[in-house]
Formats: C-alpha cells, sequence, structure tokens
C-alpha cells in the first residue's frame, strides 16, 4: 500500500493493521518468506530500467551502468543470498544446559522469532539498495515492513511506492511518502524493530522518538572513514581503488573513504597517481560523462563548494582533478570534479564533517602510530580502509583502530560481503545486518528450556537443609 501525505493517525492504523496480520497468520512458513523475497527480485528484474531512470532524474545525472550496479543487482544478491540461506537460519540452535541436569536429558535451544513489523527509513544516496537490502534480512526473519523512502529523490521514491503497491498487499508491505513532517511522524510509531539510514544528527531525533516506545533500532551511519597507506603499498594500484570508491556515486557513500594517510615523502606521488587514476576512468572528461554522478541537489553541492571556499581560505594546497578543463559553473545539474587537499588543518570544516562528496583531504605522516594515533582521537568511523603489504603494520593498525568494519586493499568491498555483517560503532551506528546477521537482527532470538521428568530440583525448594546447604557450597568457589 502507498501512503502519501498521510496523518499519523493513518500511519498507526495502517500498522496494526500489519501488526493484526502478523497475529492472525502466525509465524510466516518458508515457503511464504521466500515468495516475500521472489516478490522483490522479480520487481527489481522487472523494472530495473525505470528505477535506474528514476535514480538518474533526481540526482540531475546518475550514471545507469552504476545504478544497475550498486542497487538493483546489489539488491538482488542479498536478496537470493537471504532466500537460498532461509531453511538453514531458520533451524532452531541448539544449546547445552547445565551440569548435572544435562545428563538426565534437560534441552535447550534458540528459536528465532519474527518481530513483527519492522519500518525502515531509507535515504537517498542509494534510494533502492538501501530499502531492498534491508528487506532481505526483515523478510528472511518472517517480518512485515513500512517503508520511508527519502523525499530528496522524490521520482525514486514514488516509483518504488507505486511498485510495492502492486507486489504487496498493505498487510505485507506499505510505504509512506513526504518530507521532514511525514518521517518524523514515521519514527514516531510503535514498530517492533525500527532501521534508520542517514545522517548520525537526524539519527539522533530517530533515536528519541523511538525511546518514548521503547523500540530496538539498528542504526547505520556514517563518519569520516579513513585510509591508511602504509609504505609497503602498492601506490598506482592503492590510488586506482582510492579514487574508484571516492569517485563511484560522486562520492555520496556512507562508506567513502573520507581522508587518507599518506606516508610524507610519496604525498606528491600519491597525487599524481590519484589524478592519472581518474583520468583513466574519464578519458573524455566528467560534465558530460555519462559514467559519473552527480551531486544529488543545489544545497549538497554549495555544502561540498564551501568546504573547499573554507580550505582555501585557510591556505590550503587543493588539486582540482579536471582531466577536460571543463567549467563547471555552467551546467545544468551539479556535477563537480574531484578535489585533493593536501595536508588540510584540524580547523578546516573539511575536517570535521563526513564530506559525502567528491573531496578527498590527504594527510602526510612519518610513523603508523601517529596516524593511529589520529584516528582514535575522533569519533569512532563506519569503515576503516589499510593498503600494504606489511602485515605487522595493518595488524597493528587494525588491533588498535574501532570501526564499524574494514577493507584490506581496498575501499568500500567489505559492504558488498553478505556473509560479514555490516553495521556501524558508536556515533557510525549501532547494530548491523546483511546476510545471517541481519536475519538474527531482525528476529527476536527466544530462550527456550525443556526441564527434566524427574523431580531432581526438590532439594532447591524450602525448607532449606544441609543437602541444600552442601549442593550450593560447592558452587562457592574458586
Amino acid at each position: 500500500m502507498a501512503l502519501d501525505g498521510t496523518s499519523p493517525g493513518d500511519m498507526n492504523a495502517v500498522l496494526n493493521k500489519q501488526k493484526a496480520a502478523h497475529l492472525r497468520d502466525g509465524i510466516p512458513s518458508v515457503e511464504k518468506r521466500g515468495e516475500w523475497l521472489d516478490k522483490s527480485i522479480d520487481l527489481l528484474v522487472t523494472h530495473r530500467t525505470a528505477l535506474s531512470e528514476a535514480m538518474s532524474a533526481d540526482f540531475g545525472h546518475r550514471s545507469i551502468d552504476q545504478s544497475d550496479f550498486t542497487d538493483i543487482a546489489g539488491s538482488i544478491g542479498a536478496l537470493k543470498y537471504a532466500k537460498k540461506n532461509l531453511k538453514k537460519w531458520m533451524k532452531p540452535e541448539k544449546r547445552s544446559t547445565d551440569f548435572p541436569l544435562n545428563l538426565f536429558g534437560a534441552k535447550a535451544h534458540i528459536q528465532y522469532q519474527p518481530k513483527g513489523v519492522v519500518g525502515v527509513i531509507s535515504p537517498w544516496n542509494f534510494p533502492v539498495n538501501l530499502t531492498f537490502t534491508p528487506l532481505a534480512g526483515i523478510f528472511a526473519a518472517g517480518n512485515r515492513a513500512m517503508i520511508k523512502p527519502s523525499e530528496f529523490t522524490e521520482q525514486t521514491s514514488e516509483l518504488m511506492k507505486k511498485l510495492l503497491g502492486e507486489y504487496y498487499s498493505e498487510e505485507e508491505v506499505a510505504v509512506v511518502t513526504g518530507g521532514p513532517d511525514a518521517g518524523a511522524a514515521f519514527s514516531q510509531l510503535a514498530f517492533d524493530h525500527m532501521i534508520f539510514t542517514g545522517a548520525t544528527s537526524i539519527a539522533r531525533h530517530v533515536m528519541r522518538a523511538a525511546a518514548d516506545n521503547l523500540v530496538p533500532l539498528t542504526l547505520e551511519l556514517g563518519g569520516k572513514s579513513p585510509v591508511v597507506l602504509g609504505e609497503s603499498a602498492d601506490l598506482d594500484k592503492a590510488a586506482k581503488r582510492i579514487m574508484a570508491g571516492k569517485t563511484l556515486n560522486a562520492g555520496q557513500i556512507c562508506l567513502a573513504p573520507d581522508y587518507a594517510f599518506v606516508p610524507k615523502a610519496k604525498t606528491k606521488d600519491f597525487v599524481d597517481a590519484a589524478t592519472s587514476a581518474v583520468e583513466t576512468m574519464f578519458p573524455t572528461g566528467l560534465k558530460d560523462n555519462g559514467d559519473y554522478t552527480s551531486v544529488v541537489n543545489q544545497r549538497h553541492y554549495d555544502r561540498l563548494q564551501g568546504y573547499l571556499e573554507d580550505a582555501r581560505s585557510k591556505g590550503a594546497d587543493i588539486i582540482e582533478i579536471n582531466p577536460a578543463g571543463e567549467q563547471f559553473d555552467q551546467q545544468p545539474h551539479h556535477k563537480m570534479a574531484p578535489h585533493i587537499i593536501v595536508d588540510p588543518t584540524d580547523d578546516m570544516a573539511v575536517m570535521q564533517d563526513e564530506i559525502f562528496g567528491p573531496i578527498l583531504p590527504i594527510k602526510s605522516y612519518t610513523d603508523t602510530k601517529d596516524a593511529v594515533a589520529y584516528v582514535n582521537a575522533h569519533p569512532r568511523p563506519l569503515g576503516l580502509y589499510y593498503f600494504g603489504e606489511d602485515a605487522k603494520e595493518r595488524d597493528y593498525v587494525l588491533e588498535n583502530t574501532t570501526s564499524g568494519g574494514v577493507t584490506v586493499n581496498d575501499v568500500l568491498f567489505h559492504v558488498a560481503q553478505e556473509d560479514l555483517p555490516f553495521g556501524g560503532v558508536g556515533p557510525s551506528g549501532m547494530g548491523s545486518y546483511h546476510g545471517v546477521d541481519g536475519f538474527k537482527e531482525f528476529s527476536h532470538a527466544k530462550s527456550v528450556y525443556t526441564q527434566v521428568g524427574a523431580d531432581l530440583l526438590a532439594m532447591v525448594r524450602p525448607p532449606y537443609g544441609e543437602k541444600y546447604r552442601k549442593q550450593v557450597q560447592g558452587r562457592i568457589k574458586k
């Protein structure tokens, strides 16, 4: 069902309808869950072109090939993986019981039970992927869903609303569209679980709203994900992979490399290698290149230009990577050339905020310990990236920093592994999903203990005697 501009009361009515259906129908079978997953797969396969074109229109321009990979194929992969493993995930998980009850037949297991109705607040940067990838875990766990997609990608949100309304009943999936007021009302609903993907600043409001109903939360946020380029790294290969991650979706990725530590003696070489990497990916230029995505809107374009102006006013060395020497102030949309800022100071806004665009500050360093200390002096990021072949240095970086996840010798790719949990830590998020971890995140792990038939525990009931005291005393020892 599609809900457009509905009142909080209307949203609540649909939520209650879904909750009632969940109770009425009971725990969904593996077949029903597979059916829900198959519907989403069919939706994405059948309407991939329309969805990718809608995303491109919302961005001003967004690479169709990129959308096919990141949003369509990426979502289908998650849904197929969930369907493939569904039976295995749904099986009760055996647990051990304590001595001596285990000797007499006591049993224990975990039963993974659907929570009921999950609210999904999805963002604009990957509007399809970050709607349907959570649905893979939500459906696999046997839940129903209400979705609030972003108003920034209005055409995509409206199309998803229309298509989901055609594939699912309102008792299964409902979509709420609208602006900030609709989003605020949505976050106040008494869901059985809610997942929010977006900015840390908005997450604080979502968390406060959820607290009124004690709604459990999964928060997928972001932060300033660092790169540590080790002395042993292949500089050219690292630059290619870092700049591929920084220019994908024009850097509008929660996991995009936000700044990079480069060995001091290699700073110029890295800038040259990064420039060459961009020129190789976009040999005809950027402005009219179908492979290069726009900044989503004027507000974010102005924000990114503000970072450059602030850094320039404070004496930063800024390199624009513009292979064809194009003028970006005369264009119908909001394309922006990649920029590298060499050795920015911490008072620059670009080093204080998550960038979410094609700007890469690089910081020269001489000792790995200094890079690690800098990372640890700032909020824990969603991702961290190490490049190099020095196992000792790699382990030092990984063991002495805390981040949501890590990719070694590339960027972003840990999020693409369905058998790895994806999530943040602290300001970069809480909870995780993808694969079995998503199934568990959206399930209630219910403990079930079955007592032995013989009344072996009569001694632990009053009146207490010496036999009881001897039993307790036997447990109180080192």
